[in-house]
């Protein structure tokens, strides 16, 4: 008796990639709820605070300065080459081409670029908001700095806010963002703040970034997620627009077609004919057959000797006559000498 296979976890997952992907009806778009507005005004007001205390040099800045000198990377020099490669997972290029993929590959299994375009909006307001920031304060680095207990501003620098750290908020977090059900975006939020905290203290410990770079990078990057529901009508309208263009471009390619080769006609084979009996040949008398009489064309009277017969002259010569020429009698006549008696 035959016994069915106990499905395992993976086969069930594996049988879920295996359907046939659909659009789902039930996508849910976050609206900016009054929540979520009061969560925009404290990041916002957190923003200004950092800025503010930077400028003025508080004991932000001190601080900044008293981690500087403590040197993390001597000492915990252990754990250099696991940060090295931590840190990687806040640069901007290798963390939009994996979130990009992973968005790709849902959105086709969805038949929507929604995943894509929300993600290409954040990365926008990201690279607007952040470098503004970057070259409007011009904030040097520990590494570059020049006067012991300032806050290096206006200096052409562009490490303020930290763009490691606020690329790691926004492309992480767009995963919890786009989760499908309250629960995935509960585990994706807390997945996306442990990991976009560990790339902040990253490069604190490498000493690439004050502390206050980190701070305000993690503000910066938090204010776009907050404010992506502002940008939902823009998207479902730059969503349907490339629809329609799809479909245009498909009815396009459908009218280029040639018209369709039509198919020959096939000719059946004519009958053969009906062989009819050879008629029977005829006898063959052996007899000779008596020859037609044969009709001489005789000369008119009687018959005559060929030397009784008057000679027949022809009308006239078929030989080419010669001016120059004369008679044969005439001319002896004429040349031949007259002899005296």
């Amino acid at each position: 008796m035959r016994t069915e296979r106990n499905l395992t976890r993976l086969d069930r997952v594996f049988a879920r990639l295996d359907r046939e992907p659909e659009r789902p009806a039930h996508i849910d778009v976050p609206k900016m709820s009054r929540h979520r507005v009061v969560l925009f005004a404290a990041t916002l007001a957190f923003y200004l605070a950092i800025v503010w205390a930077v400028v003025i040099t508080s004991w932000l800045v001190r601080l900044d300065w008293q981690v500087m000198f403590f040197r993390p990377y001597q000492q915990w020099a252990g754990i250099h080459w696991f940060v090295d490669y931590y840190v990687v997972l806040g640069q901007r290029g290798p963390t939009a081409v994996m979130v990009a993929a992973w968005l790709g590959w849902r959105s086709w299994r969805q038949h929507t670029v929604r995943p894509l375009l929300t993600l290409g909006a954040s990365l926008l307001l990201l690279n607007i908001t952040v470098g503004a920031a970057k070259l409007g304060m011009g904030r040097l680095g520990p590494h570059y700095a020049t006067v012991i207990g300032s806050n290096e501003m206006g200096l052409g620098g562009d490490i303020f806010p930290s763009g490691h750290t606020a690329n790691a908020v926004v492309t992480w977090g767009i995963l919890a963002y786009l989760a499908s059900t309250p629960r995935a975006r509960r585990w994706l939020s807390a997945a996306s703040a442990v990991t976009s905290l560990g790339v902040g203290m990253s490069t604190v410990y490498l000493g690439t970034h004050w502390l206050s770079d980190v701070l305000l990078g993690w503000a910066a990057g938090l204010l776009i997620l907050l404010a992506l529901p502002w940008c939902e009508p823009f998207i479902a309208r730059a969503e349907t627009w490339l629809f329609d263009l799809r479909d245009r471009w498909r009815a396009r390619r459908g009218s280029m077609v040639p018209a369709p080769v039509p198919v020959p006609v096939v000719l059946k084979p004519r009958p053969a004919p009906v062989e009819q009996p050879a008629p029977e040949p005829e006898p063959v008398s052996l007899a000779r057959a008596p020859r037609a009489p044969v009709h001489l064309h005789l000369a008119p009277g009687p018959h005559t000797a060929r030397s009784e017969r008057t000679p027949v002259t022809p009308a006239g010569s078929r030989r080419p006559q010669h001016p120059e020429r004369q008679p044969r009698g005439t001319a002896a006549q004429a040349v031949r000498p007259l002899t005296g008696g």
